[in-house]
């Protein structure tokens, strides 16, 4: 059964240039700084969308002198996809499931 926490989560991976920055993520750790350059997206939009993801627990910070790094924590990744997993083979099985009407 799907929480409020994992609601919290597949909106926080909903957006557009959100999951391109966890696609990005999961091939390496980056700064801000590279993700500015590989996204195009302005610095100020970029933190607030690192800021959802890391509130969500899919990123977590490293800091590395003035810089600071994300990393994807694909144990989050892994849950998420396992209740996914879960929901479609509910699915097959209950499609001779059907509740009649009144």
């Amino acid at each position: 059964m799907m929480t409020s926490v994992d609601a919290e989560l597949i909106r926080a991976l909903s957006d557009p240039l959100r999951l391109q920055i966890v696609t990005l993520l999961a091939r390496e750790t980056l700064c801000t700084t590279h993700l500015v350059e590989e996204t195009g997206a302005r610095q100020t939009n970029l933190s607030n969308h690192l800021r959802v993801l890391r509130e969500a627990g899919v990123v977590e910070t490293e800091p590395c002198g003035r810089f600071t790094y994300y990393k994807l924590r694909p144990d989050v990744i892994a849950q998420l996809a396992g209740q996914f997993a879960d929901l479609a083979e509910s699915a097959r099985t209950a499609t001779e499931n059907k509740r009649a009407c009144p």
